[in-house]
């Protein structure tokens, strides 16, 4: 079987450490005789025609199309990324995750407008405008509150700000280095202060969960230094998981929940969820279960 795998980096250029993931995807591939092959989007020149439906061009090279793609960009998908995965799409090449979702999970304001209106558990959010109208702010959020970079991965482009005076700082930054920025300012839960769960959902099922904690900063991940334990799901944050992934139809998800004083809220779905830490705590597993649904899926 023949696959592709969408990435920022070329094969060459991955690193065990910074790419475990797309390491750990290769390596279990070799073993269960799949053909893939990592490039990134710009690469592949996009050529729109009827005339030939069979392959693409990947380093101005004609190249038979591909049984499946693996996108693995996540928040960082360009426009160009995306158009490439529509391309392929389009082609009849089943893609995991498709255009559609990765563009849905890319907008974090997009993401929370379709999981709170279908009624399920997130932080109150709002798309910041400039300038800030504080009083606005103070109503409708509160402090301490957070803000954060509509697109954004890995903990990055994500501040706390404990009272008005730090938030106008803040945001003053912000818009005078990118004055047409998309903000969003959240409601900070504090029970998850520095904890957090990512579930880990393959084909509308759970098939890992971790606990990311932090002593230093509020924020979990893994990426940047949290630690990491298994936790054992209750049947509310399983359906949460499962559920938030379906709404914006992710095959291959990382959902993000957090702890909050009635149970869970939904803090981010992540549509190329990396798996170092989650392998930590399950065993080296999950690379080989993405491909072993991507085999199903592609029959």
């Amino acid at each position: 079987m023949k696959g592709l795998i969408l990435f920022s980096k070329r094969e060459e250029d991955l690193s065990a450490e910074k790419d475990y993931s797309l390491v750990r995807l290769l390596a279990a591939g070799r073993k269960k005789g799949f053909k893939l092959e990592v490039a990134t989007p710009n690469q592949i020149e996009l050529v729109v025609t009827r005339d030939d439906r069979k392959s693409i061009l990947i380093d101005d090279k004609q190249t038979q199309l591909p049984d499946f793609v693996l996108p693995r960009m996540g928040a960082d998908t360009t426009y160009y990324g995306l158009a490439v995965i529509r391309q392929l799409e389009h082609m009849g090449t089943y893609v995991c995750n498709g255009s559609r979702a990765v563009e849905a999970v890319k907008d974090k304001l997009h993401m929370h407008q379709v999981l709170a209106y279908s009624s399920l558990p997130t932080p109150k959010t709002m798309l910041a405008k400039f300038p800030i109208d504080i009083n606005i702010v103070k109503r409708e959020i509160g402090f301490p509150l957070i803000i954060k970079n509509v697109s954004g991965t890995q903990g990055a482009g994500i501040y706390l700000c404990k009272d008005e005076n730090s938030f106008m700082d803040v945001m003053e930054l912000l818009y005078s280095n990118k004055p047409n920025a998309n903000i969003i300012i959240q409601e900070f839960i504090e029970k998850s202060s520095g904890q957090d769960l990512r579930v880990f959902v393959l084909g509308g099922r759970v098939v890992g969960c971790m606990k990311r904690s932090s002593s230093s900063s509020f924020k979990a991940n893994f990426s940047k230094g949290g630690k990491v334990e298994p936790f054992e799901l209750s049947a509310e944050a399983e359906w949460l998981a499962i559920e938030a992934a379906r709404l914006v139809n992710l095959d291959v998800a990382g959902i993000d929940l957090l702890f909050d004083e009635n149970g869970f809220k939904i803090c981010e779905a992540n549509s190329a969820p990396g798996f170092h830490g989650l392998e930590k705590v399950t065993g080296p597993r999950i690379a080989e279960e993405i491909l072993d649904y991507i085999k199903l899926r592609v029959g």
